[in-house]
């Protein structure tokens, strides 16, 4: 048997995968894990951590970002170009219904649009990372059973009813927010999120494109409708890709479920 190598020790991959079957089965019991995304206003943040907190989520970011919904449209992700933070999480699949479930019922006091909460699944993590989730594997599913029975939004979807969302990623350079979401909006985006970041590339890879790295980036993330997806792209790689000023980089990332966090 050949040696394990130090990435295997290190990455696992999770089910779901095409991998060999021998794998599949060695894997069967692995959680699956999906990270979640809530968008609030910035001074919201703090209700949504400490319901992470009571729930015993093992870990979650905080980062701060800004709004850039036109102000006569109630975006999927607030209201306006007012502050906004983005809290980001890892669990088990099996939990996340719970945590959207009790962070909209906090959040839902302040107003209809308190925000959005959305979750993409996760195809591999590194392997102590997945231990830890498997130490509750059972205790979880127990819990998770207990919520479903008691949840009449439960349709019994399955994966391929879910994916009716995208997470637009784009990476461009800083300055250019405003002109990039004008161009995504034309094309049918309602509004998005933008953080500020820092851009490093390899001298290959610079070369290879022809363009120069600036240090400080712009991440706009737009959630959409799948079938506004491929439009939204084309049009934004078009006006605001590579060989543009603003040098954007965009993909894109299956969303499972969307929830709106206040009640209307």
């Amino acid at each position: 048997m050949a040696k394990e190598s130090l990435f295997s020790k290190l990455f696992s991959r999770l089910p779901g995968l095409q991998q060999d079957p021998a794998a599949v089965k060695c894997q069967s019991e692995l959680p699956v894990l999906k990270m979640i995304f809530f968008v609030v206003d910035w001074n919201q943040a703090h209700v949504v951590s400490d319901v992470l907190d009571e729930e015993k989520v093992r870990f979650h970011f905080v980062t701060r970002g800004k709004g850039t919904a036109n102000s006569d449209i109630l975006d999927l992700l607030g209201i306006g170009a007012s502050e906004k933070a983005v809290v980001i999480c890892i669990e088990q699949a099996v939990m996340t219904p719970i945590l959207l479930k009790e962070v909209r019922k906090k959040l839902g006091f302040y107003s209809p649009g308190a925000g959005i909460a959305f979750t993409v699944p996760l195809s591999g993590i590194n392997s102590p990372i997945l231990w830890v989730f498997k130490q509750s594997i059972h205790k979880n599913d127990k819990i998770s059973g207990e919520f479903k029975n008691k949840d009449p939004t439960d349709k019994g979807e399955t994966m391929a009813d879910q994916f009716t969302h995208d997470l637009i990623i784009s990476i461009i350079n800083q300055g250019y927010s405003d002109e990039f979401m004008n161009t995504a909006r034309e094309a049918g985006a309602s509004g998005g999120t933008v953080l500020n970041a820092r851009g490093q590339a390899h001298e290959g890879t610079v070369k290879f494109f022809g363009i120069s790295v600036q240090d400080e980036k712009e991440i706009i993330i737009i959630l959409t409708s799948r079938e506004k997806k491929e439009p939204i792209m084309r049009t934004v790689c078009e006006t605001h890709g590579l060989n543009s000023k603003a040098q954007g980089i965009v993909f894109s990332l299956p969303v499972d479920k969307v929830m709106g966090l206040g009640f209307e």
